[in-house]
């Protein structure tokens, strides 16, 4: 497995391309980026490969305002298909192998039916369109208490979508934070999402912080996600509690609960 770190959420200290050569200076193998913005994507590339610093993820553009996703709201897909294009441009320009949907917040009178059939077609609809330039597509389940209404929460309603897509090019981002909040036992949901994992960020709860800073049982969660055959990204996805460089003293155990 690969450890690296979310720029959206870690070394704020720097803009955003410094970000990335300070993620390589302090041991990461690579970065993921929420949001990275159009008119940087070819600069944060380039930055990318000099640094030897693979940029894994980014995230289909999340739209307007406070908006915390398009994917399953029903009145939105031409918006959500231009957010796409968006996507596979920055992808390719920034050479991430990867990218994450958002199904957002749709409104309180939404038939969740609706939502759901909006999402199922969204997703295979992208699915199609990463195939074709060699980028897999995940799924996120993002807990309530953060992100009050987000219409995708939860494992068991993750992998009912998953199973309505259909689609070989499409996983799961299994996020330990979020997880370990809706889940009764996260080393149990991790058994469970098994094979459909394509995807790994972490964090500690509650605080979404450094981990030894809450309750989460990191090594035994990493030995079951190890025992799922998953080898891929590990990512950091966190909100510092000081400054970043200063909360790094958790990687060597993380490394060791990885390796």
């Amino acid at each position: 497995m690969k450890l690296i770190a979310n720029l959206s959420m870690m070394f704020t200290e720097y803009p955003l391309a410094e970000r990335i050569p300070a993620a390589a200076k302090a041991g990461f193998d690579g970065v993921e980026i929420q949001f990275p913005p159009e008119e940087e994507a070819s600069s944060l590339g380039e930055v990318s490969q000099t640094s030897s610093m693979p940029v894994a993820l980014i995230n289909v553009p999340r739209g307007p305002g406070d908006s915390v996703g398009l994917a399953a709201l029903p009145g939105s897909v031409a918006a959500y298909r231009d957010a796409v294009a968006v996507c596979a441009k920055n992808a390719q320009a920034i050479g991430a192998r990867k990218i994450n949907i958002l199904s957002g917040r749709p409104p309180a009178d939404a038939n969740p039916e609706d939502c759901l059939s909006t999402m199922v077609e969204n997703v295979r609809y992208t699915a199609d369109i990463m195939e074709e330039i060699g980028v897999r597509v995940m799924v996120e389940p993002v807990n309530r208490q953060d992100v009050p209404g987000f219409f995708l929460s939860g494992l068991h309603s993750s992998l009912d979508l998953l199973d309505r897509v259909d689609h070989p090019n499409v996983a799961l981002q299994f996020d330990f934070y979020h997880m370990a909040i809706t889940e009764p036992d996260l080393v149990t949901a991790i058994q469970v999402a098994g094979e459909h994992i394509g995807h790994v960020q972490f964090a500690d709860n509650p605080g979404r912080h450094e981990p030894g800073t809450g309750t989460v049982d990191f090594r035994s969660a990493f030995n079951a996600l190890r025992e799922t055959g998953y080898d891929g990204e590990i990512s950091a996805e966190y909100d510092p509690a000081a400054n970043t460089e200063q909360g790094l003293g958790w990687m060597n155990d993380i490394r060791s609960m990885i390796g």
